[in-house]
């Protein structure tokens, strides 16, 4: 089988490699969605960051992939064949307390792999998973939702979570890639009525309008009194997708007093003063961090009791042999979510 591979410098090469089996606590999915992550772009598309969770060990890439069972190794309990399931991205020890806990993401053990990154991802027809990684999906859901759900949709889910954001908040949300996208799709299942986004990109701000997922797109300069004015006064809740310092610093300066934030957008810098900024209105900032696997299968089955679909935040999608344009439009920055689509089905 072809699979994607990554040499950085925004190339795409294609490595040749045999069709797997599956062993002990195993199952092999052929390939039915396989979306393109900003971290792909950032860490791997543009420059190997070659250390720490990031270091892409040459493998076949992508980390968010959904797809069919068609074999299972011994000791499998849960997946048969035919089964439809997303892929929670990373296969931890299985013994740390994070890995018990659910939030193999954090996994410190040498053992601790991400698809895509340190093991083979879902960039070709066939991907070798742990069976513990593997969720099934709901029959309302599409194999391109599961990708989604795998990491962006999962990540801004967390996020949600993590500052226990709900009806009775109002929400900003800066970067409107595809994670903030999720972020205020999600936020209307929870019950946000006011949302307010903002980001540089005229292109991403028109599509949150065409999606009608937010009260107000404001572009990348916007202060913390043009968020306040849309949305009627101070947010008591924010969520950083930008990974910018223009960004971070809007999310904690149009907070309430007492509000909440969470930084989820990977890379760059920010500096603050933290008396004014956090300690004198007593805001609450949290780091957060993809999801766990426990709230990933909560999540996909929020989504059929929702009847939300992050497939709707993907804008352009592409067969796997076409993998070099999807790619290169991902890496400007303008479009939603990009999905290499292994079969017309999903």
């Amino acid at each position: 089988m072809r699979g994607v591979f990554l040499p950085g410098k925004r190339r795409i090469d294609w490595v040749d490699k045999a069709v797997p089996t599956a062993g002990h606590g195993q199952v092999l999915l052929r390939m039915r969605a396989s979306s393109i992550c900003g971290s792909d772009i950032r860490a791997i598309y543009r420059e190997h960051l070659g250390h720490g969770p990031e270091a892409y060990q040459g493998v076949i890439a992508g980390h968010e992939p959904s797809g069919e069972v068609v074999s299972v190794g011994p000791g499998c309990r849960r997946l048969g064949v035919g089964d439809r399931v997303a892929v929670y991205h990373i296969a931890g020890c299985g013994l740390c307390a994070n890995c018990q806990a659910g939030y193999m993401i954090g996994c410190h053990d040498r053992s601790r792999a991400a698809y895509g990154w340190q093991r083979d991802g879902g960039h070709a027809a066939y991907l070798l998973a742990e069976e513990v990684t593997c969720l099934r999906l709901p029959d309302s859901l599409s194999f391109v939702d599961g990708a989604s759900a795998a990491c962006s949709a999962g990540t801004a889910y967390e996020a949600l979570l993590r500052i226990a954001v709900g009806g009775r908040d109002r929400l900003l949300v800066t970067g409107l890639g595809p994670v903030g996208l999720a972020v205020a799709l999600l936020a209307r299942g929870v019950g946000v009525r006011t949302i307010v986004g903002t980001d540089p990109s005229p292109e991403r701000r028109a599509l949150a309008d065409r999606l009608d997922l937010l009260t107000s797109a404001l572009p990348g300069d916007a202060t913390a009194a043009d968020v306040q004015d849309a949305a009627g006064g101070p947010v008591e809740t924010s969520i950083d997708a930008s990974g910018s310092a223009e960004g971070r610093a809007l999310a904690l300066a149009a907070l309430a007093d007492f509000g909440r934030c969470a930084f989820v957008g990977e890379g760059g810098t920010v500096t603050f003063e933290p008396s004014p900024a956090l300690i004198h209105r007593q805001v609450t900032l949290v780091g957060s961090w993809v999801t766990s696997l426990g709230h990933m299968a909560e999540l996909l089955e929020r989504l059929d009791r929702w009847a939300i679909h992050p497939e709707s935040l993907v804008t352009d999608r592409f067969p796997l042999a076409e993998a070099e344009a999807a790619y290169a439009l991902a890496d400007r920055g303008v479009a939603g979510k990009v999905c290499l689509v292994m079969d017309e089905t999903t």
